[in-house]
This record gives structure tokens, sequence and C-alpha cells, in this order.
């Protein structure tokens, strides 16, 4: 949209003058396509005289009042700005508008849900979306309270970030809820969430006090929400953090709302969390959603400390937010909660999202400068979160855990309730730690790309280590950043067969630093069957092994008996095949053999959605039928023996539905979701059946009339999502057609549905009839970017890519389009993300085909 980029210079500028005091902000939700916002905001000026404005999107704007002089809307509100001419040292400006209810899952959302046509209302502000709720200066720096005021009808819930407060009643079916005052708060952490929510209740009594605790869902799935567990996750964590980091809880209650077609996992709105309701499971799941929920909710909880209590004062610093939470969400999993083995986990998704995303051409430094709020959200990735939380995990084994926790016990009692850049971090940890920390910090943060450390080992004819270094190897950097050695501190395991297992019998912990670190520590002892780098995944950087390391691993890898060296194993092996130095049929080989074996969730999840990459990108097409039998066959012997109603297998099936391309595999999907086969143990809920309609429904399996009556079945929101995607997912010209003018030339889908149908449309084993819009992307995406905002342009860029069509055309049709100048940033980032997954996958191939 027009206008809505905030730099960072002028929002420096203006918090150079500006001083804010409080917002008085009154909404009222009434029917209808907008809303009636009406903002009071009090801020002095240290330059009377200047004149600055405020930030609001909206349709129109009814009034403007600056220091009790009324100012014309028509010249005064431009481009999404309140022009506010001629400060004096103390200001009050007042500006009424009809804000715009929005789809997109941005600003003030509202849903109707099919179920029972309730309405359902949330907002979501990060990063610069409050001023489609209100007039207000839209940055971080310029922190206020926030006193809010809604009219609602009478019998919804209205949950802001004050505690909710007794309504009074207008006598006209509407009700209004004026909120005390909060803390100051940056505008991105406000919140409001109202509509007939359903509640439960409970509180956290600790050391400071007892806070109040909510939390909320609609009515139409309150019977899936198990708040018990929600309120336990909760309370460890509070207790956790309040230890960790020596300061209260900073709010006077915490509420948790699970809100529908939300854009992201969550959001850390001050003690007004907001939740994906993908996080209510309607269907049987594994230990390991409910640990990746644990996680959400812990990584939100961190941010009231760590970004809503002390805030960033620009952008450029968010990785400190995302990062911060997601190494102590982790952190306090592994110390607070039944989840003791959280960092696995982390390892096996979350750094392989870092990974994958710091080895594009889009990658970047942790510490990312953001010019502007235009720039900010594609920087929400892999690189902010889960490279940043390994980094942070990287930084506590290099000052050590006492010193870390004191650096931030003084950093957050120095810097409550303001603002702050990476240096003021750094400052209490150089303190507490007695480590400089600028190198580090140049190393680390700076720059871009994912290190390699490899082994070298020399060993006698007794079998002596007589030599062992760590070869360190610079990533491959982005045009203008250099290539960079960094200093790792960590952990080498040497493994040895005890019986039938493969266990542990040494541990050093080095530091390594430059291209070659010498490890004398190991030398004169026996070469151990697996020498292990990096382990206990203290560091983010990736591993080779020695060629007798690699050896024992695909012979002996079954029997590692603890998840994490597996787990680092996988990963190095994934790795080489991405790199083209390990072939798509060697690692599918190593699937088929440690598959079966493998007993922890959430690599085995990982291993089988890999192999479904390898086999659908990596693969030379000549080889992929038989990869795809060969994978299949391993998928249904794992579910014909493993262990009935076990999470593995309810992994296995929905791998094995998946693949299935075979009539008997598909005849037996069938069976399955009609009822006719069953599987002991495991019951065809109604998520798996509308997984293994998908799958026959991609195939030509099932037809328009399966997916009409599976919506009959479950006509809900989630069924209407299922519904589309499965719909786009018809291997028919029609079909395809149908969703490409859905997604792109049309703009009625919410977020939630266009997600739905740009998943469904993209599949690989439909390449014949993608064929035709390889051109279409490139010619038509661009124009849509107009008029869409940036959740939904990035869901057609990014999800529409043709990286399925895997040749040099392209890669030529990508490189003419970034060519134009007049590409829109995202979409050139999805572009250039797009091109990099297709020359990779040609050089896999390439490989594979030898």
């Amino acid at each position: 949209m027009a206008g809505t980029n905030i730099t960072e210079a002028e929002a420096a500028a203006r918090a150079a003058y500006l001083r804010v005091d409080s917002y008085e902000v009154s909404l009222d939700l009434r029917p209808g396509d907008t809303f009636r916002t009406e903002t009071t905001v009090r801020f002095a000026c240290a330059e009377p005289g200047v004149s600055t404005w405020l930030d609001l999107i909206a349709p129109a704007v009814e009034s403007i009042t600056l220091n009790g002089i009324s100012l014309d809307p028509a010249s005064h509100f431009i481009e999404n700005r309140i022009q506010l001419p001629g400060l004096g040292a103390n200001n009050v400006a007042t500006v009424v508008a009809a804000g715009l209810y929005m789809r997109t899952g941005e600003g003030v959302h509202r849903f109707v849900d099919p179920v029972d046509d309730e309405t359902y209302i949330y907002t979501q502000f990060e990063s610069s979306d409050a001023r489609r709720a209100f007039a207000c200066f839209e940055q971080p720096d310029l922190k206020g309270t926030f006193r809010f005021e809604v009219t609602a009808p009478e019998d919804w819930r209205v949950i802001s970030n004050s505690p909710t407060p007794q309504p009074k009643n207008l006598g006209d079916g509407r009700s209004v809820w004026r909120f005390a005052a909060t803390p100051k708060l940056s505008t991105y952490v406000c919140a409001i969430v109202a509509g007939p929510y359903h509640e439960v209740r409970d509180e956290y009594v600790g050391p400071y006090g007892t806070y109040p605790m909510g939390v909320y869902c609609r009515q139409s799935l309150a019977q899936y929400l198990d708040a018990e567990d929600v309120f336990l996750i909760s309370k460890q964590g509070m207790a956790y953090f309040e230890e960790k980091f020596g300061l209260p809880y900073p709010f006077q209650k915490y509420d948790q709302s699970f809100v529908p077609e939300f854009n992201a996992g969550a959001m850390e709105n001050a003690g007004c969390v907001t939740h994906h309701e993908s996080y209510l499971f309607r269907s049987r799941v594994t230990d390991l959603a409910y640990e990746q929920r644990a996680n959400t909710i812990l990584h939100e909880l961190a941010h009231m400390w760590f970004g809503d209590l002390v805030t960033m004062r620009w952008w450029d610093d968010i990785w400190l937010n995302e990062s911060f939470a997601e190494w102590a969400s982790h952190d306090a999993m592994v110390n607070a909660t039944r989840y003791q083995d959280a960092w696995t986990p982390f390892l096996v998704l979350r750094k392989a999202w870092a990974y994958r995303q710091d080895q594009l051409a889009s990658t970047h430094p942790i510490y990312s400068e953001m010019p502007g709020t235009d720039t900010i959200a594609a920087n929400f990735d892999g690189i902010t979160y889960a490279k940043g939380a390994a980094t942070l995990r990287q930084l506590v084994a290099w000052v050590g855990q006492e010193a870390f926790t004191a650096g931030l016990r003084s950093y957050f009692v120095k810097h409550a309730w303001g603002n702050t850049v990476l240096q003021d971090l750094l400052d209490e940890l150089e303190v507490a730690s007695g480590r400089a920390l600028k190198s580090w910090s140049e190393a680390w943060l700076t720059t871009a790309g994912a290190n390699l450390l490899r082994p070298f080992v020399e060993s006698d004819e007794h079998g002596m280590i007589t030599r062992l270094a760590v070869v360190q190897e610079p990533p491959s950097a982005p045009p203008g950043l250099p290539p960079i050695l960094r200093s790792h501190r960590i952990a080498i395991g040497c493994y040895n067969h005890e019986g039938e297992a493969l266990v542990r019998t040494r541990r050093v912990e080095v530091d390594v630093a430059g291209p070659l670190t010498q490890v004398p520590e190991l030398v004169g002892t026996p070469r151990p069957a697996l020498l292990l780098l990096n382990d206990d995944d203290l560091t983010y950087a990736k591993v080779r092994l020695d060629m007798e390391s690699l050896e024992t691993a695909i012979r002996a890898l079954p029997a590692l008996r603890a998840p994490m060296p597996r787990a680092l194993i996988w990963a190095a092996a994934w790795d080489m095949t991405r790199d083209a130095e390990m072939s798509a049929g060697q690692f599918l080989q190593l699937v088929s053999a440690g598959l079966p074996v493998e007993s922890d969730v959430s690599i085995a999840q990982q291993l089988i959605n890999q192999s479904r990459m390898v086999i659908d990108s990596f693969a030379a097409p000549d080889n992929r039928d038989d990869y795809i039998a060969g994978l299949a066959a391993t998928l249904r012997d794992l579910l014909r023996d493993g262990e009935p109603g076990s999470d593995l297998q309810h992994v296995y099936l929905r791998g094995f539905a998946g693949i299935a391309t075979e009539a008997t595999d598909l005849q037996y999907l069938a069976e399955l979701r009609s009822g006719t086969q069953v599987l002991p143990g495991l019951a065809i809920d109604t998520e798996l059946r509308w997984n293994l309609l998908l799958r026959l429904v991609i195939t030509g399996s099932a037809s328009d009339a399966d997916i009409a009556e599976e919506l009959r079945r479950d006509d809900t929101a989630a069924g209407a999502r299922y519904a589309m995607q499965a719909n786009a997912a018809r291997p028919t010209v029609e079909a395809k057609a149908a969703a490409w003018e859905a997604a792109v030339a049309g703009n009625q889908l919410t977020n939630s549905l266009l997600a739905a149908a740009v998943g469904g449309f993209a599949q690989r084993d439909q390449l014949d009839l993608l064929l035709p819009y390889r051109e279409k992307y490139f010619r038509e995406v661009p124009a849509a970017y107009k008029g869409r905002t940036h959740e939904m342009a990035s869901t057609i860029g990014a999800g529409l890519f043709p990286n399925a069509l895997v040749d040099e055309r392209t890669v030529e049709m990508a490189d003419e389009s970034l060519a134009r100048p007049d590409l829109p940033d995202s979409l050139r980032r999805a572009i250039v993300e797009g091109r990099d997954t297709v020359e990779r996958a040609l050089r896999a191939r390439a490989y594979d085909s030898k």
C-alpha cells in the first residue's frame, strides 16, 4: 500500500524531540465493515514550533484536533499520516476515524464462525499495524501508557493488556469496557480481543505475588481447549523466568487467547498473548505437537520481560527479541517442564530452518539494518529466530551460564520499561563475565552464513590418535559481506561400542578459532569408532564426519541410544545431501536403515519430511519412481509392524499418506478412510480423514463429491480450509485455473483460505498441469502485489513460485524477472529464494544421476 513505510531515519528524528505520555483509545466494535476509533494522545515536544505526524491507516478521518484547534482532515490526513503542525511544549491531539476490519490477520481482524455465526475480533499489531486500529506514533521507542475503552455487544468478553473491568451496560444490547491504564508500552504490543469467547480462569502464585490467568477460545472449539495443560506450562515458565531473570512478572495479569486465522504461531502482546488456534487439537496429535505448543507458550511468556518490559529501540534489534525468546523457551522447557530433551527438536526442526535460510542468496546477518517498516516483515525468518537462538546458546557457552544469567538480571533492572540497543545487553554481559564481546559480536551478529567444521584425524598402526584438528571453512557470503571464520565453543564426543550400544566414552570442550584448531587433549588416546564434532549442539555450524566415523554412522546409527548425537548425524547427512556431497539415493538408503529403529518422534517426522523433499527436489528424474516405491514400502512395513497407538504409528501414517502412489497403496488409504480397513490402536479422526483424502485427491483417486461430503462432515473453519486446499489440489486443468484465479486475480479470500488455496495448487505430482503457470507467475504475480498487505502478497509470491519445475528455464525466467527495477522488495526476495532452491535441486539431481 502506498505511503505505509516509516523509515528509521524519520522515526529517530521524531523520537529526538517527542516524549509520549499517554494514549486514550476508544473503539466501537460495531457491525459492518468498519469500526469507530477515537484516540487522544498526550505528548511533550522538546522543540516547540516544529511539526510532526501521527500514523493512521484508515478509510476515513472524521476529525482532527490539536491543542484545542480543529484541523481539516482533507488537508492534514495525507498518505496514512495525520500532520500536526506548530507543536507546543505539551500537546494533546485527538483523532476520530473509521477503522477498517481486516480479513488478512493484520490490524483489527474480524472473523465469523461458520458453525454458529458468532463474530470474533482480535488485533495483531506487530510490526506496524497498530495504526490500523488507532492514530499513534508507530515506532517502538515512543512508549506511552494506554487506556482502552471498548464498546461491544453485551454478551461478549473483551480482553486487553490491563485486567478486564466490569462492563457498563448501555441498555441497547451493548456494553462499554473501560480498562485501567497500562504501564509504558510500545504500540505493537497493545491488544484487544473481543467476542463471545469461552473462558477458563486460574492464577499463578509466586514469590512476588498472585497473578490472575485466563485462557480463551471460540465457543465452537471449547471442547478442545485443554486449559489445564496450558496453565501448567505457563505457571512452570513464570516461576522459572522470575527466578532466572531476578524480576517479577511485569504485568498485572496473564491472558492467552487462541484466535482464528492468525498469521503467526503467537504474538507477545503485553499480558494478552494471542495464539494460533491450531494449538487447540481437534484430533489426535503426537506428544511432539504438545511440546511445540509448550515452546510457543514459553516463547511468548519470555517476551514479557525481553521485548515488552525492555524493548528494542528500532527493528534492527528485532533479532534480540525473537532470538532471546526462542533460546529462553527451550531453556525453560529443559529446566522447568516435562520436555527435558527440548534441545533435540530445536536442532532437528528449528536449526534446520535456520541452516536452510542461511544458505540462500537472501541470507542476512542476525543483526540486520532495517531502513524502514516495509522491510521488517521479511526478516521474521529462520535467521532471526533459530540462528539467533543458537548463537545465544553459543554465547552462554562462551561466557558461562552464571555470568550470562547475572548479565541478564542487571540488564532488566537497568532498562525496565525503556528501550535499548544490542550494546546495552553486551555491556552487562561483559561486566558479568569479564570477557570482551566486541569481536564475538562482530563475528556472530554482523556477518552471514554458516561455517563448516570438519575433523582432521591421524592415527598410528595401533589405532592411537597422533593428531586431531578441527578445520573451519567460511560460509559463502552474499555480495557485500566478507566471508568469516568465527570463534566457537564446541564439544567433541568420542563414541565406542559397548555390547550392542554405541555410547559416548569421552567428551572434551574446546575453543575453535581460525582455519585450523589443534585438539591436543585427544592425542594419544584410542581413535573412537565415531568422532562427533559439536556434540551436544553447542554452536551454530555445519558439521562433517571423517570417513571412518561416517562409515560407523551409516552402519551403526541405530546403536546410538541418545537422540542428540543421532540428530546431529542426521543433520550432517541432510546437509551433505543438500550440498550434493551425498546422493539422494545414499540419503534414502540411510533413512531406510535408520527410520525403523528411530525412537525419537521429532527425528522420525523430520526424516520422513526430508525424504519426500529429497525425492521431489534432489532425486534424478529417472530414479524418482524407484525412490518413491522404496520409501512407501518402508513406511507401509512400519505401519504394519509399529506399536499400535504410538506416536510413531501416527507419524508413519501421515508420511505414508503423503507419498502413496501405487494403486494398491491408494486403495489402502481409501479403505482406512472409509473404515473398511483398521489400524490397531489408531482412530481415523477428522484431521486424518482430511489428510488421507488430500492424497487421494492429488492422485485422482477421489472426486469433487468426496470433498463436498467431507466438508459436510466437518462444516467448520478448519474444514473450509481443508476443502479449499483439496479443491486446489485436484489434478485437472479446471481446478488449477480456479485456484489461480481465486488466489492471484481475485482478492476475496481471507488470509487462511488464501494460504490453503496456494498450498493446494502446487503439487509435485502434477508438473504438466503446473507448467503453464510458470510464465503466468512471472507475468501476473508482480501486479497482484498492488493493493495487498504484506502478509497476503507474500503468501502469493513465495507460495506460487514454480520451484517444482526444476530446470534451467525456471532459473532463466527468475533472472529476467529480477532484472525488473519495479519489483516489490518482498517479491524480489521470494524470487531470489525460489531461484536458489531450483539451482540447488539441479546440482543435487546431477550428483544423484552419476
